[in-house]
This record gives C-alpha cells, sequence and structure tokens, in this order.
C-alpha cells in the first residue's frame, strides 16, 4: 500500500469530506474517490459510509484511522531523528493555542523559533481551551497551550507561565476612579463574558466561588467569542469584564481602559502545555524547551 493512498485516507477521515480532502492534498475529487476505492479493495472492507453529501467512518475506517495516525506519528520521528544524525533541525509540528495565548503570547515565541529552527515547518490552529483539547486528543495536533485543567485523562500538562485575570472597564466607566471594589458589588454591573468551554471563563468561575459567588450571578450584557471583540466593546459600552493581563496592556498604558481591584480576590492561573499521555514528539519537547526558555530570558 502506498504512503499517498493513506495519506489521502486520512485527509478524508480526518476532514469527513471528499472536496475538502481534494483541495488539501491539491488533487481532484475523482482521485480522491479513486485512492478510497482502492484502499476499500486491498482490504475488502467499506471505509466510509455515504448518505448523500455527508460521510462518516465505518468501524473498518477507523480501525485505519487509528493505524494511520500511528503510522505518521513515526514517519515523523524517523524523520526528525535522521535528519538530527545529521545535525539538522528538520519537521513539522501541529500546534494548538487557545485564544488569548494565540493572540498576545505565542507569536513572537514561533518567531523565535522559525529564526533559530528554520527547517521545521509549523501549523498552528486556534480555538478555546476545550476545542484544543479536542484537537489533540484527535491528533490532529501534537503540542497545545491552553488555560487551565479539565483534569482529562488522556492528557499530559505541564506548567508554561503564569497568568492573571483582572476586572477592566472603560476610562468613562464610573468605575475607573475607583480602585477597589467589594465582591458583592459586582452582581451590580453589567459583564461581558466569553463562551463556554473558554478556559478564561473556568478560572473566574471558581475565582468566583471563594466568594460565595458564581459567574451566573452576574448580570451578563453579552458574550463574546474572543478577547479582541470584548476589548472593543468596552470601548463603547457602560459594562465591564474579566481579562488577562496579557492582553490589554497597551490599552492599559495608552489609559483607554482601567483596572479595578477586587477586594480579596485574586484571579491567578497557569498557562500549560499540552499532549497525549505515552506520546514523546521530539519537535514539540524542543519547542517546549524554546518557549519556557523564551519567558525565563524576558
Amino acid at each position: 500500500m502506498s504512503d499517498f493512498r493513506l495519506a489521502v485516507f486520512h485527509t478524508v477521515a480526518k476532514r469527513l469530506s471528499f472536496t475538502k480532502a481534494a483541495e488539501e492534498l491539491f488533487i481532484s475529487q475523482p482521485a480522491v474517490t479513486k485512492h478510497i476505492h482502492e484502499l476499500e479493495q486491498e482490504y475488502d472492507s467499506k471505509l466510509f459510509d455515504r448518505n448523500g453529501n455527508t460521510i462518516k467512518l465505518t468501524p473498518a475506517g477507523n480501525l485505519l484511522l487509528k493505524h494511520a495516525e500511528t503510522v505518521f506519528a513515526i514517519y515523523r520521528a524517523i524523520d526528525f531523528d535522521m535528519n538530527a544524525l545529521q545535525q539538522k533541525d528538520k519537521g513539522l509540528l501541529h500546534l494548538g493555542a487557545s485564544t488569548t495565548i494565540s493572540q498576545y503570547i505565542i507569536a513572537p515565541i514561533l518567531a523565535g523559533f522559525k529564526k533559530k529552527f528554520a527547517e521545521i515547518e509549523l501549523k498552528l490552529i486556534t480555538g478555546n481551551t476545550e476545542q484544543i483539547e479536542k484537537a489533540l486528543i484527535d491528533k490532529e495536533i501534537e503540542l497545545g497551550i491552553v488555560e487551565g485543567q479539565s483534569k482529562n485523562q488522556e492528557i499530559s500538562y505541564s506548567d508554561f507561565i503564569k497568568d492573571e485575570i483582572v476586572l477592566v472597564c472603560h476610562k468613562d466607566h464610573p468605575l475607573a476612579k475607583t480602585t477597589e471594589i467589594e465582591a458583592s458589588a459586582l452582581p451590580s454591573y453589567n459583564f461581558i463574558v466569553r463562551e463556554q468551554g473558554s478556559g478564561t471563563r473556568q478560572v473566574i468561575d471558581h475565582a468566583l466561588k471563594t466568594q460565595g459567588l458564581n459567574l451566573s450571578d452576574l448580570p451578563v450584557e453579552i458574550q463574546l467569542g474572543n478577547t479582541e471583540s470584548i476589548k472593543a466593546y468596552l470601548l463603547h459600552s457602560t459594562a465591564v469584564a474579566f481579562l488577562s493581563i496579557h492582553a490589554i496592556s497597551r490599552e492599559l498604558l495608552s489609559g483607554e481602559l482601567r483596572m479595578i481591584e477586587i477586594k480579596d480576590i485574586s484571579i491567578t492561573r497557569n498557562f500549560y502545555f499540552i499532549h497525549l499521555k505515552g506520546k514523546s514528539d521530539p519537535i514539540a519537547e524542543k519547542m517546549m524547551r524554546f518557549a519556557k526558555l523564551h519567558y525565563n530570558l524576558k
């Protein structure tokens, strides 16, 4: 069986679309169909169930997908190790980062890594913590950086850097002249919040519970899917929001946004590297070492 046929199958299985697989592999859709048909003939097994324009993996397809991912992981390790013998850093890393990290932290790390390891190809996907963990479990990425831990038994977590989440408002908000408020006053203000599955949202809810509050106790003016949207909304609103200190450094320096302390509440968290338990990817390990060193030197 040729490796390319396996690659075609893997792409269709992950995208669940012959059309998307053809576009991603730069081949025609009939060529995709031909490769899948040849695999089905070779194993005398149907790999996909087709229902109109939708497809799903059969039990045989799921089994082949599991083995395909193992094979590709071995090929990646072989390529890396053989290049290492020649003192070459070469390979591919699929990386995932949750929204706050991808927008405000990881860009200089990736740029520095590429400068040092020019022949290592990086592919980054972005989503909330829940989505990045799912991508890791689905083996769409080898390494993730997320906000908080879900304690998923399939995932190994290791500390990266610390973060602080603070309450912020627009400079013209009445709270802007206040340095500190009681936690009990929080339900008096309208909030902008992140979506379910956001690591930031989970950490805030946990911190509020230490003061007998829940996130559900806070009046929600609007729910938005990323930090940039929240910051833009704050500039035209009398609402308040909890945001990562990493995300608002420019706005605090310019004075557009103001930070308000909450008595007896300190919302801190770690950002974590995540990888599958029992899986050791040499390029992922190289990236983790580089990222930790980068931040220790800042």
